[in-house]
């Protein structure tokens, strides 16, 4: 089979691969699309290997059929072959075909496409830990949501939403905004025009402060805005892309009960991951399949052009998922 590798130049190639061996427990499914992340852009650059046992070859989410089950898998599952399917990954999505542990499948949800159904597992997944696991959120609470026109916010905005969360989120421009206006975000500061810490300020002080912030930012601003949160509120770090470094006042750590969190999916063990899949199916797929929750999709591309779709995402371009097909 085919799969996209990383030349020596840090180039995209489409070439050549050793086809997948099932192990007892595994569907092979043959991709028909797979989602890009922030991640596989740090894989390409050396910088996220995949976990032990998973392909060299970027890709955490993809959609497709299921061509053969094991013995094992058969034995514990319900999959027949030609079950359309979305899938979760270590890595090894940006090929023809993946072995994949039929734990880590999900039925793809009624009115969704392959396109979108290949980009829901990764980010849903990571909204649904940090919303739901790591940020105990309720309805009725207020979140933080930086990057509003991030990949994985085009999912946090409205999960939240759909169970009853008010929203604050953050973008650069005005134009950039106007462009998420379908998110329903219930406050979107420009941060070209207003201050974040100082708009939390001001919702703490009206009586809305925020319980839970999810961050993949972080940066100087970080350590200015998490003094301005709910008493026992949750900042919850994903990634770190406008620095690695901030000043916080840890007296107000303590004082506040706020709690800061370090969380990414990929860490999690199988059975974790397993586990956050399946409350995914039962607690947000009717929502996905009534329309209150969906991907956003940028743009489509054909796989041989992974390294046009990467580009979108180095430069900062995309509101939403950017999705490769595969023929």
């Amino acid at each position: 089979m085919k799969a996209i590798l990383v030349n020596d130049d840090k180039s995209l190639r489409w070439d050549d691969v050793p086809d997948p061996i099932l192990s007892n427990d595994d569907c092979l499914v043959k991709i028909e699309a797979a989602a890009l992340n922030r991640a596989d852009l740090m894989q390409r650059e050396g910088d996220y290997p995949p976990p032990a046992g998973c392909p060299e070859w970027m890709g955490l989410e993809i959609a497709g059929t299921i061509v053969e089950i094991a013995d094992g898998a058969k034995e514990k599952s319900n999959w027949k072959i030609g079950d359309k399917v979305c899938a979760l990954l270590g890595g090894g999505g940006y090929a023809e075909y993946a072995n994949i542990k039929y734990d880590m499948l999900m039925p793809v949800p009624k009115n969704c496409s392959m396109v979108e159904a290949a980009a829901i597992p990764e980010a849903f997944a990571t909204a649904y830990l940090n919303l739901f696991i790591e940020g105990n959120i309720k309805k009725g609470d207020t979140l933080l949501m930086n990057a509003g026109a991030s990949g994985l916010a085009s999912v946090i905005i409205p999960m939240a939403k759909a169970f009853g969360i008010r929203v604050i989120t953050t973008v650069l421009t005005k134009e950039i905004a106007n462009n998420i206006k379908h998110l329903n975000a219930d406050r979107v500061v420009v941060t070209t025009k207003e201050d974040i810490s100082e708009v939390l300020k001001e919702e703490l002080e009206n009586g809305h402060p925020v319980d839970v912030a999810i961050d993949c930012l972080g940066g100087e601003i970080m350590g200015k805005c998490i003094h301005y949160l709910k008493h026992g509120a949750r900042w919850i770090m994903i990634a770190a892309l406008a620095g690695t470094k901030t000043e916080i006042d840890l007296k107000n750590i303590y004082v506040r009960n706020v709690r800061i969190i370090g969380s990414t999916l990929r860490s999690r063990t199988p059975e974790v991951k397993a586990q956050i899949l399946a409350k995914l199916v039962e607690d947000v797929w009717p929502k996905v399949e009534s329309g209150e929750v969906k991907p956003t999709i940028y743009k489509v591309l054909p796989i041989e052009q992974a390294e046009e779709a990467h580009d979108i995402l180095y430069k900062g371009q995309n509101v939403g998922k950017v999705v490769l097909t595969v023929n």
